[in-house]
């Protein structure tokens, strides 16, 4: 299975934070049989597994595998260029 190439997918448009918060999750093999519908609890309440997916897309932002939309900044999308920054340095 080729997870990257899920979220990259899932997340080739700009993407509302709770919703690419859930595309991450069913990368990392959460949700595999619930719709966004069933776990919105989990993106719309205070708990660590959705604070964690959230933080985790920023985190993502920081590495260069996502952008975050400079006009809606609780939007997400793949970045064009995620594969050359796999291993970016700082």
């Amino acid at each position: 299975m080729q997870h990257a190439g899920v979220l990259a997918d899932a997340l080739a448009d700009w993407t509302w934070s709770d919703q690419a918060a859930y595309a991450l999750g069913r990368t990392l093999g959460l949700f595999t049989d619930a719709t966004f519908a069933q776990v919105k609890y989990v993106f719309w309440t205070d708990n660590d597994l959705g604070n964690g997916l959230h933080e985790a897309l920023g985190a993502l932002v920081h590495a260069g595998v996502l952008q975050q939309n400079p006009d809606e900044d609780d939007q997400y999308r793949w970045s064009p260029v995620a594969g050359s920054v796999a291993f970016k340095t700082t």
